[in-house]
């Protein structure tokens, strides 16, 4: 505008060299020392489907406050370019920043770079620090839930189902006492050098037996690939065969897993080392889905073949439809016949919502009666495993673990095992 108005031009001038004087203070106050510290503090490992703290600490060496912006690399998997915080640290001060991401991948997630952006009071440039390169954390199954859930183990929840928990007399070789025979006594009990020395009959008494075999029995199907809330069936259940594993040991139980699909892998021999958890949590780690149909017919072989003892098997998979379950019925019947066998299976929630939608035209009034019809089939699927004598769980996958736990107490309740 000084060509139209001389008189601006020494103004003009004046203000570049303000300004360039403060660019010149600004870099000064911003480029003279090393001014900014941060360090990010990575779990060993994540948890799969958990929220996951990641904690920064940050110090400010300058003499002056500044304004930072962070910066931090996620891993490819969150596929998050928009990440950033802006906070105000004082000088001299130190500062804690706690932010949560909650992977829903099991496998490897490697950070990048730390980028901290430090602008001066004067706010014309900004500085950049980087700091931690090439961080790998491993995410593993959710073992955030063990904690969650085993208070529920070890509390009174188990009278929910209206039972009454009793003391079973045990047919264990681990001798308890000799008592009276009272009416109900197995006779095959009665010690007869007992009896001979009091002249009347006493029985031999056996604690009960605790370390009974509890497999998770996984699905590695297609059928298991669907994905709800971020995360698939699959991963349901691994979570949940991590916590059921540690409350059965928990419980003296010895456990065990193993998966299948076109065969039967991944396998875990019930135990109560312990190693045995450490041992399960790896198995979990590198399971993952091949895509094929499940050869339920394998699965009863393989069973057959190296579970002697009786067992509870907690069969997670997935039944959409009645003719789905009528064609590996045989199979079921088959190893329900010589083990405890409880088929764990999934709501379909997105269905459940469709069927309490309000329907205001032709094709939704379709869409519901659709809906409506495939949860019907999972209650008649119920009834269909009843009618065989098939314990079975239908649960939404969000609370899988919790009423897998609930069944599990009720059958050791119960005394099936």
């Amino acid at each position: 505008m000084a060509y139209q108005f001389p008189g601006l031009l020494a103004i003009s001038i004046m203000l570049f060299g303000v300004f360039a004087a403060l660019i010149l203070v600004d870099s000064i106050l911003l480029f003279k020392q090393k001014g900014i510290e941060a360090k990010r503090q990575l779990p060993e490992k994540l948890s799969n489907g958990d929220d996951n703290p990641i904690e920064i600490t940050l110090k400010n060496i300058y003499n002056f406050n500044v304004h930072l912006k962070l910066i931090d690399e996620m891993p490819f998997q969150y596929q998050k370019r928009d990440f950033e915080i802006n906070t105000q640290l004082d000088k001299f001060t130190d500062k804690k920043i706690i932010y949560t991401i909650r992977p829903l991948e099991r496998g490897e997630y490697h950070f990048g770079n730390l980028n901290v952006y430090v602008t001066s009071p004067i706010g014309l440039l900004t500085r950049r620090f980087q700091f931690g390169k090439d961080a790998m954390v491993p995410n593993y199954p959710s073992f955030l839930q063990l904690k969650k859930y085993m208070l529920i183990a070890f509390s009174n929840k188990i009278f929910e189902f209206g039972l009454k928990k009793i003391r079973r007399i045990g047919h264990t070789m681990e001798f308890e006492q000799i008592k009276e025979y009272v009416r109900g006594d197995d006779i095959r009990n009665i010690n007869w050098k007992a009896t001979a020395k009091r002249s009347q009959l006493m029985v031999n008494q056996f604690q009960d037996e605790r370390s009974q075999p509890i497999y998770s029995v996984i699905d590695k199907g297609r059928a298991m690939k669907m994905p709800f809330n971020g995360l698939s069936l699959l991963d349901y259940a691994i979570n949940a065969t991590l916590v059921i594993s540690n409350v059965a040991l928990k419980k003296q139980d010895k456990a065990g897993m193993f998966a299948f699909s076109r065969k039967v892998a991944n396998k875990v021999a019930a135990e109560r080392r312990p190693s045995q958890m450490n041992q399960i949590m790896e198995t979990l780690y590198n399971l993952d889905t091949d895509y094929s149909e499940s050869d339920f017919s394998r699965l009863y072989i393989d069973i057959k073949r190296s579970l002697n003892q009786r067992s509870l098997l907690l069969l997670y998979t997935n039944f959409e439809t009645l003719d789905a379950l009528h064609r590996q019925l045989p199979y079921l019947q088959a190893i329900a016949k010589n083990h405890v066998l409880v088929v764990i299976f999934f709501e379909n929630t997105e269905l459940d919502k469709l069927t309490q939608k309000e329907s205001r035209n032709t094709f939704e009034i379709f869409e519901k009666t659709i809906a409506e019809k495939f949860v019907y089939e999972k209650k008649l699927i119920i009834n269909e495993l009843q009618k065989h004598g098939i314990q079975s769980i239908l649960t939404p996958p969000e609370d899988l673990t919790l009423n897998t736990i609930n069944k599990y107490l009720e059958i050791k309740a119960r005394g099936l095992i």
